[in-house]
């Protein structure tokens, strides 16, 4: 199943990808080798679609492989969370800043995308045909992080004289927001689902780096100054955040 792992003195050895099956589902497994790790690693990508394993240089494949066998029941119950997270369909539920909201077909081939409160309960008017549904909420979620973003964004930088250059959405995995030396500032969209303290303290976040370009104590002091809440929504993104990155937006 995986290549021979010898030590080749300081050569850095390519990374090696193969598929594993879990649960009767195939997913990417990359296995990378690190002269420094001292035992073998295992994570799950955000939004739960890949794996990732660290070992140590020159591990036997027998230990690799014994040691995937072993994490089966871990990552049966880790992938568990993923699964039927993206109910994306007429009837289905989206978070939009922290709230579920039922998705609810209008039919109308040209009718826009809105939120409203129906009986008491939040409701995502989707129009278009059906095989457009999850690019209208996607749509719609990148209106709306940007409304959020923007107005964050521009009240948190006035208050420590930055300025901002651009601001820009993306649909990155690895990281939530970055910001330039020029003072471009990128989010991920997705940050629409999550409720509204953590988008502030996303705003917050990006707009500090404006300041201070690390992660040292006055960066965190400052983003704590912007954002009160800036340790709750580091926990909830901690805690929530693969799950955002898990819906199907395709």
């Amino acid at each position: 199943m995986f290549p021979s792992f010898k030590r080749r003195g300081s050569e850095t050895r390519p990374d090696v990808t193969r598929d594993i099956e879990v649960a009767g589902k195939r997913l990417p497994l990359t296995i990378r080798q690190n002269a420094r790790a001292t035992r073998m690693t295992l994570r799950i990508e955000p939004g739960g679609r890949a794996l990732k394993l660290t070992v140590p240089e020159g591990l036997p494949e027998r230990e690799v492989s014994a040691f995937l066998s072993r994490h089966q029941g871990w990552l049966l119950t880790k992938l568990a969370r993923f699964s039927g997270e993206s109910e994306l369909e007429d009837g289905g539920t989206i978070f939009i800043r922290g709230v579920a909201h039922r998705i609810e077909r209008t039919g109308r081939i040209r009718g826009l995308t809105e939120s409203a409160i129906v009986d008491d309960e939040a409701v995502l008017r989707v129009g278009g045909a059906e095989e457009h549904l999850r690019r209208r909420i996607a749509d719609y979620l990148k209106k709306e992080a940007r409304f959020e973003l923007e107005r964050l964004v521009a009240v948190y930088a006035g208050r420590i004289g930055r300025r901002v250059r651009s601001l820009s959405l993306k649909d990155t995995r690895s990281r939530w927001g970055s910001c330039s030396a020029e003072g471009d500032l990128s989010f991920s969209w997705r940050i629409a689902m999550a409720p509204p303290k953590v988008i502030a303290y996303l705003a917050a976040h990006e707009v500090a780096h404006l300041q201070e370009m690390n992660h040292g104590p006055d960066f965190w002091a400052l983003c704590e100054k912007l954002c009160p809440d800036t340790n709750d929504a580091r926990r909830w993104l901690k805690r929530n955040g693969t799950m955002l990155h898990a819906i199907d937006f395709g």
